[in-house]
């Protein structure tokens, strides 16, 4: 599921944060922007908002009281009597703040040092507020969660403050001394909130936000490790996710924000039926949003999870011993976490392939899939040319395949083959072109780049069923994950090669017993002798290549198939 169908599925939030915004500490000023006017509530040089006189009025050590009363609700959001907070709307990072011009020249001097403070708090507290809904992600809310921890210690501070100033120990100075430590991780946390509201940013992209962030703080070693803690209580939640797919296959990810995607049109039927099925490569997938820590772990905890996930199809039950030690909890600097997902890997790999050598038996059916398709053993294919030799004399369109599977499985039972487990899954199929307009269709063989094009390859007038008849094999999940469609096809293409061959090699058998009978009356002349060399000659040659293809070339899997479909294509040419 991507991310914006995520989003539509996630529930609304209500609008209480609107209606009513003294809930979340919202409701300073806002300057609203009208052409021509600018109206707001707020203090200027003849005016100040709900004070009486302008605090001019007022002696240096009053007015020093009366600021800093002001300034400490200014640090939680809160407007003071002298000092006013504005914000333009639809402008949410845009935050000035005013004081009262007949304010003492020194004191307004301190009360500019501490707005960026007071800014970064109303930011972060504005962040915290608008990324908690639910369409905004697990990773946001995460990170939201660790910024509200932040900003309750933040406002257990400022309470203190307040406390200090109540009994009257508290100057400007001092005010100044004690908010100087938090500028710092306020303004840099400040800033990562901008970035990740202008761009919007979720899952992922906050997460290498952050570990961006605390890089380009490698210099301060407070901040950068305040932004590793919020990195790491930010990855939580996306860890969790992580967890579910290495040790279970499976993705739990309601707001689309894991790095891997899930293609539920894409079923595993298609494996069996399409010859181009992406089935494997596209029903999960990554996607271009990873986060930096688990870049180069990207395609090993995709393929994990791909594992896993095949043995749920088959109903496997999958027990993963998982330690308290080993959960991915956290993505800290000891790469604790490259540790479980290489052993996750390590167990679902050998996992999955004990369960198709095992229980599926993969090698069994590869071996089945040589004696048939490759003639490794084809003694089944004498007796049964022998018996529907007539039937394929026929055109495809009148051949019974029904007929055909009967007097194949009769064969089967008279030889060695009956002894085959396998051979219940060995099915006759009469294709409707030729061998040569089969493998020119199939442009992603190696071969079809040198074949000619498609519509230069005429079909014969007139085929028969020597010409289309093929064996098929039933694959079932999840050896068709092995055994596709493309792969059967390919083996079915050498069988067909192999078969023409068979019948090339009885046809000449049949006039080389012709030219015996001749020889026998002893008649004159070199025409017959020069036909019996030629046609022996042809023999040993098909004779040698079916040796060749059998034996030699299916006997040394380097080679695999390319070989056997190379010879396939140019020898029938020669046959031909």
């Amino acid at each position: 599921m991507d991310s914006a169908a995520a989003i539509s599925l996630c529930p609304s939030t209500p609008a209480w944060n609107l209606d009513r915004p003294f809930l979340t500490g919202q409701f300073y000023q806002e300057t609203k922007i009208t052409p021509g006017t600018t109206e707001y509530k707020g203090v200027s040089a003849d005016s100040s908002s709900g004070a009486d006189k302008a605090i001019g009025c007022y002696h240096a050590t009053i007015q020093e009281l009366i600021v800093i009363d002001d300034l400490l609700s200014t640090l939680i959001g809160i407007e003071g009597r002298y000092i006013s907070i504005k914000k333009v709307r639809g402008k949410e990072d845009d935050i000035t703040f005013q004081v009262d011009a007949s304010m003492d020249l020194a004191l307004q001097e301190f009360a500019k040092r501490l707005f960026p403070l007071c800014e970064s708090y109303i930011l972060i507290n504005q962040f915290v507020e608008t990324r908690s809904q639910f369409k905004t992600g697990l990773v946001n809310h995460a990170f939201a969660a660790a910024l509200r921890a932040l900003l309750l210690d933040y406002q257990a501070m400022v309470a203190q403050l307040e406390h200090q100033f109540r009994l009257g120990k508290l100057s400007i100075q001092g005010l100044w001394f004690y908010c100087q430590p938090m500028m710092g991780s306020m303004q840099a946390l400040s800033m990562v909130v901008k970035k990740a509201a202008a761009n919007n940013c979720v899952g992922s992209a906050v997460l290498n936000l952050l570990q961006s962030q605390a890089k380009a703080m490698a210099g301060d070693h407070v901040v950068r490790s305040l932004l590793e803690k919020m990195s790491q209580s930010a990855s939580t939640a996306y860890l969790g996710i992580l967890e579910r797919w290495v040790y279970e296959g499976v993705i739990d990810d309601p707001y689309g924000e894991f790095f891997i995607a899930e293609n539920k049109s894409l079923q595993k039927e298609s494996l069996t039926q399409d010859y181009d099925a992406k089935y494997w490569q596209q029903r999960y997938s990554l996607k271009d949003e990873i986060p930096s820590f688990l870049a180069n772990a990207a395609e090993t905890i995709l393929i994990t999870g791909k594992y896993l996930n095949v043995m749920r199809e088959c109903g496997h039950s999958i027990q993963i011993p998982v330690a308290e030690k080993s959960k991915l909890t956290s993505a800290g600097s000891n790469h604790h976490y490259l540790e479980c997902i290489k052993s996750a890997y390590d167990f679902a790999s050998g996992e999955l392939l004990n369960l198709v050598k095992n229980k599926y038996d993969l090698m069994g059916k590869l071996q089945s899939i040589k004696h048939y398709l490759l003639l490794d053993q084809g003694d089944f294919l004498v007796h049964f040319m022998d018996t529907a030799r007539e039937e394929l004399m026929k055109k495809p369109d009148e051949i019974s395949v029904e007929k055909l599977q009967s007097l194949l499985d009769l064969a089967l039972r008279s030889t060695a083959a009956g002894a085959d487990p396998c051979h219940e899954d060995l099915l006759c199929c009469v294709e409707r072109t030729t061998l040569l307009k089969r493998l020119s269709t199939l442009k992603d063989l190696e071969i079809s780049r040198s074949a000619p094009d498609s519509n230069d390859l005429e079909e014969p007038l007139s085929i028969t069923g020597l010409e289309t008849f093929s064996l098929n094999y039933k694959v079932r999940w999840p050896l068709s994950l092995v055994i596709s469609r493309k792969a059967l096809t390919k083996y079915q293409l050498i069988f067909r090669f192999l078969f023409h061959c068979k019948h090339v090699d009885r046809q000449l058998s049949g006039a080389w017993q012709v030219h015996q009978g001749l020889r026998k009356l002893d008649m004159q002349g070199t025409t017959v002798s020069v036909s019996s060399l030629l046609c022996r000659n042809m023999l040993k040659f098909i004779n040698s290549l079916l040796h060749y293809l059998t034996f030699e070339a299916s006997s040394t899997p380097s080679q695999g198939t390319a070989v056997p479909m190379l010879v396939c294509y140019v020898c029938l040419s020669l046959v031909h």
